[in-house]
């Protein structure tokens, strides 16, 4: 079945593989993995094998069964373009996503060598949006990559945003999304790195998702910036 999400950015969640592995900054404080370790105490099945990366093939249709038109956020527990993700189910998932297409698909990856190596391979349906992480200035080679799909609606996650990107060049880049670290041990953000971005895409006529300060205590934070919401999407979501 779907699941509902908090997330603010999407509707519900598809999660045909989860598990995963840490591989840069922003894995440090995994949401998903703490969220893993519930789920398998509360003895649900798909998460018996903790986050040791698992395929279920038996979700993979699901979205074929839901009438009702969502935005769904794939593999929320997991990375569609980890390595061992077999490339042909990830072309299984790019052809039930093209099949059910009266729902919008958001994957999101940090792992975009990969991505990008696989793009010519993948059929990039109008309803299938492809963003890539990027934490800091270190992980720009994702937004380089991300350019070079045939994806055809593109954006970013800066979440957690762990420093500042104050040169990022946005063009070819549909959507960006911002958000602070949060849960235990949270990072700090620095509200200069959330400014800068947010007038770099009212510039280059980006729409803007500021989704949390973040900290420890995310609902007191809140995601109010300069006294305004900021909540943009992509015409692909709101048509």
């Amino acid at each position: 079945m779907s699941q509902n999400s908090a997330i603010e950015w999407t509707e519900s969640t598809w999660n045909p593989v989860t598990g995963c592995t840490k591989i840069s900054d922003g894995c440090q404080h995994c949401y998903a993995e703490r969220m893993t370790r519930r789920l398998k105490a509360m003895g649900s099945v798909n998460y018996t094998n903790g986050f040791k990366l698992t395929v279920h093939r038996d979700s993979l249709e699901l979205p074929l069964t839901w009438k009702k038109p969502q935005i769904i956020f794939v593999n929320s527990m997991s990375d569609l373009f980890h390595k061992d993700v077999p490339s042909a189910f990830i072309h299984d998932m790019f052809e039930v996503m093209r099949k059910a297409s009266w729902h919008k698909f958001q994957i999101l990856t940090k792992r975009s060598e990969r991505l990008l190596c696989m793009s010519k391979e993948l059929t990039w349906a109008d309803n299938i949006l492809m963003g890539v992480t990027v934490e800091n200035e270190k992980h720009l080679n994702r937004l380089a990559h991300l350019k070079e799909t045939g994806a055809k609606t593109k954006f970013l996650s800066l979440e957690p945003l762990l420093g500042p990107l104050p040169k990022l060049n946005l063009k070819g880049i549909d959507w960006v999304i911002v958000g602070g670290e949060s849960g235990p041990g949270a990072r700090p953000m620095k509200p200069e790195w959330v400014t800068v971005l947010r007038d770099n895409c009212l510039k280059s006529s980006v729409p803007f998702f500021f989704k949390q300060w973040g900290g420890v205590r995310k609902k007191k934070a809140g995601r109010s910036l300069d006294g305004k919401i900021y909540s943009q999407k992509p015409e692909v979501l709101v048509a």
